[in-house]
């Protein structure tokens, strides 16, 4: 069996993801292929509503390519014409993200696990109500795309109060998110990211749509495409990518050792099993600097993060602000292939700024060759948010050498 340093693997997985590299130097921003190009290397893209900086789908292509046109993204997720084909869908394949359209059969296996729905709430809601799915069905049919508050005025249906802080449901956003997990509907497009949902057959394409993949098959080309993705990693990894159960992924794993996609391998220091796929590069350095989002691919695998970079990260957005240790929207801070900073992102759209709450040091590393590093990544971050200024706070032991550089930035 080939033996793998930890450094090696971890090279192997910044490349994997396209993070081995500096940006690219351009003064007009990556073009429409390179976007294209960094979702190819991700597979999906998460979602996530937190809008502090910049929703969190947008993020992980600035971290590999730098500022570009965010309406790129736009396009390829909710446009569909046929000058422009939708090139991407959302359904749940991490959380909920954005992945390739032609991979939607992919998920069908899914949708029928979630044929009533992924937490059963909706078997309530219609036991009360048996003919609401037909009738949101009816509304959407007819209307074209459409939210669950504008198909809640088409039935005349009585919004009830907010019920807790975090989610506002009525019974209509129930079912239209049931109808979305069992593949029924999906999303059309957004509007100040709200989804409005179509009929399934109007959002994904016709070939496309008639393709019957069973469930192994599918399993096999996700855990495939999750090893690209990941450039070497263990089964836990590979299994997370998509969300996927342990026997499912052991099986398919199995599949791909037997054809030659996948060669286990020892990375020292990992103790597990890991696997390094036919394709993957494993570059002599990892060169480069950049902020990733909390939810980007590379880290939203937390003990995979622990394992690659001996950096233990957990988002703090649910934990109560006093007891927060490094803020509320924390992005890792990649430099030359390590995690070397935390730093507590804002955007503050009225002031024009970008606002870095926070930023600490990982470790004994020397501050002063973070700041100066960090600093250009930020004015690239605010140009590309058309942020102004950029404004450096007190909390953290890197914010003084970060605000002593801005003349150098």
């Amino acid at each position: 069996m080939r033996e793998m340093s930890a450094a090696m693997a971890r090279r192997t997985a910044l490349a994997a993801q396209g993070l081995a590299s500096p940006h690219p130097a351009t003064t007009r921003g990556a073009s429409a292929r390179a976007v294209h190009a960094a979702i190819e290397r991700t597979k999906l893209l998460q979602i996530d509503s937190v809008s502090v900086l910049v929703r969190a789908h947008y993020a992980p292509i600035f971290s590999r390519i730098g500022k570009y046109d965010r309406a790129v993204l736009d396009k390829a997720a909710w446009t569909d014409t046929a000058r422009t084909p939708r090139r991407m869908v959302e359904y749940w394949a991490h959380e909920a993200a954005l992945i390739p359209v032609e991979d939607w059969p992919l998920m069908r296996w899914r949708t029928e696990l979630y044929e009533h729905g992924r937490w059963g709430g909706a078997k309530t809601i219609l036991e009360r109500n048996p003919t609401l799915t037909d009738d949101v069905l009816d509304v959407i049919a007819d209307g074209g795309p459409a939210s669950a508050g504008e198909i809640e005025r088409a039935l005349e249906v009585e919004r009830p109060g907010r019920k807790g802080p975090w989610w506002d449901r009525s019974d209509v956003k129930v079912v239209c998110e049931q109808l979305f997990a069992a593949g029924v509907v999906s999303v059309a497009t957004r509007t100040g990211f709200v989804r409005r949902y179509d009929l399934t057959e109007r959002v994904i394409p016709a070939e496309i749509l008639a393709q019957s993949i069973a469930e192994p098959d599918a399993v096999r080309a996700l855990v495939s495409r999750s090893a690209v993705a990941l450039g070497v990693a263990t089964e836990p990894d590979l299994r997370d990518y998509y969300r996927l159960s342990q026997k499912q992924t052991k099986q398919a794993i199995a599949d791909l050792v037997e054809e030659g996609s996948l060669e286990p391998v020892e990375v020292r220091g990992w103790g597990s099993a890991a696997y390094l796929h036919a394709d993957a590069r494993i570059p002599r350095r990892a060169h480069g600097a950049t902020l990733l989002c909390p939810f980007d691919p590379m880290i939203f695998f937390r003990p995979r993060v622990e394992r690659i970079f001996d950096f233990h990260y957990r988002i703090e957005i649910y934990t109560p602000q006093h007891k927060r240790i490094h803020g509320y929207y924390v992005f890792p801070f990649l430099l030359d292939g390590e995690l070397v900073a935390r730093v507590d992102l804002k955007g503050d759209r009225a002031r024009s700024e970008l606002q870095v709450l926070g930023a600490f040091v990982e470790g004994d590393r020397d501050a002063s060759v973070i700041a100066a590093a960090l600093g250009p990544v930020l004015r690239e971050m605010a140009d590309w948010l058309e942020l102004e200024s950029i404004v450096i706070g007190e909390r953290g032991d890197l914010t003084p050498a970060l605000a002593s550089s801005t003349d150098l930035w």
